[in-house]
């Protein structure tokens, strides 16, 4: 059995094993986000602990409504017996749409890294595609993209150039920063903007080469093409966690999927490489947030006379570490954050894209989009891109990442 086969089979028994501790106290299905608002997905409980004791390998899934699942992973969150429910389906739902096969929109949509070389050279054609609503209507028959799903606007460079080009500080402190695709391809100036706030702490960042993390290809099914992704990546950032350096992101989504969900999911606790970096993989508040209790951080800030509605999507909860952009904005003089009541935005990394997932997506996220237009908030805070892109598309506010009001009261942005 080859090493990959071995880990993928202990990351399969763990999950199955902690089905048993399932009591049916049905809180997962409480909070399920997806659940409570469409009759296509019966519920985590359901497709998760319930229906995995009637898997059998080489058999077809005894229950299609797992397509469903948007994976946000809210249901093993307040599991109060530590089920794996959001594992446990996200596994049995890569071999439900294995047996299916796999759609092309599904193929485009799992590799970002793809449309960000292609579109980027192209900008200003790509983003009036995407804007232009014949030609999404044209996608939306063609291969099932929504016509109307949030789509970023290529910034028409990247920030692996800028960096290369940008001279770091002769600092001794050092920091690796690992932008992932959206602030690559997407927002640049947010990845600009981290890196000045790092350097303004006394941080020379590295940017080491890298590529996708895989996560969007593991949501969509394609574990082993995820698994060689991560892999790669995992190789390009080793050096400088086994050199001491702290790596640091800024999706939220991307770091938990080094620190713990290619480990778990896709069976790759065997992956020296990916062992050494998930110990060192932090998201960018909660790192900072660290330096400021150590008494580490430069709070010098200047006030920000706004209001803003602070959004903590379910990826970041599924770090564990609270929520530390919170006390970080809390540290911005005259500015005032409600934080939502919402769970969930409802987007789902490429979930709300499809067109068969996009009105759940918006039934999922309206509560969260009434409360930041109710609120007359003069911007929204998130630290995912696909929800941020989502929520500012639903709501018409515009959405910045923590980093960017830091930068912003700091004076480096």
């Amino acid at each position: 059995m080859a090493l990959q086969d071995t880990g993928d089979l202990l990351g399969a028994l763990e999950m199955r094993d902690s089905l048993d501790h399932c009591v049916k106290c049905t809180i997962c299905e409480t909070f399920c986000p997806v659940s409570n608002v469409t009759s296509l997905f019966p519920g985590p409980k359901y497709v998760g602990p319930q229906a995995e004791r009637f898997r059998v390998a080489d058999e077809p899934s005894p229950d299609n409504s797992l397509d469903y699942c948007s994976s946000c992973g809210i249901c093993t969150q307040v599991c109060p017996h530590g089920v794996h429910i959001a594992e446990i389906n996200t596994r049995a739902r890569a071999k439900l749409r294995e047996d299916r096969g796999f759609k092309l929109r599904d193929r485009i949509l799992a590799r970002p890294t793809w449309a960000g070389r292609a579109g980027t050279p192209v900008a200003p054609v790509a983003n009036w595609t995407l804007s232009n609503k014949l030609t999404r209507l044209i996608g939306e028959k063609a291969v099932g993209l929504h016509r109307d799903a949030a789509m970023p606007q290529f910034a028409g460079r990247t920030f692996q150039r800028w960096a290369k080009r940008h001279p770091k500080p002769a600092f001794d402190r050092r920091v690796a920063f690992f932008h992932g695709c959206g602030a690559n391809y997407y927002e640049p100036r947010l990845a600009e903007m981290t890196v000045a706030v790092l350097a303004h702490n006394g941080f020379a960042v590295d940017v080491p080469k890298q590529d996708c993390c895989g996560l969007p290809l593991q949501s969509n099914g394609m574990f082993d093409d995820a698994r060689g992704y991560v892999h790669r990546l995992a190789e390009h950032l080793a050096p400088f966690a086994r050199a001491g350096v702290d790596i640091v992101g800024t999706s939220t989504s991307c770091t938990l999927m080094l620190k713990r969900e290619a480990l778990e999911i896709l069976g790759m606790g065997d992956d020296p490489a990916l062992r050494d970096v998930s110990g060192r993989v932090f998201d960018i508040s909660e790192y900072l947030l660290a330096m400021h209790d150590r008494g580490e951080l430069k709070t010098d800030f200047a006030p920000l006379p706004e209001t803003v509605t602070y959004h903590a999507p379910c990826q970041q909860q599924g770090h564990g570490i609270g929520k530390p952009a919170l006390d970080l904005l809390a540290l911005i003089p005259e500015l005032k954050v409600i934080e939502s009541d919402s769970t969930c935005c409802g987007v789902a990394g490429t979930y709300g894209l499809k067109s068969e997932k996009y009105q759940i997506a918006m039934d999922v996220g309206a509560g969260l989009f009434r409360q930041i237009e109710a609120t007359g908030s003069d911007e929204s805070v998130c630290d995912s891109e696909t929800c941020r892109w989502h929520m500012q598309k639903a709501t018409g506010v515009k959405s910045v990442h923590p980093v960017e009001m830091l930068a912003r009261a700091a004076g480096v942005a």
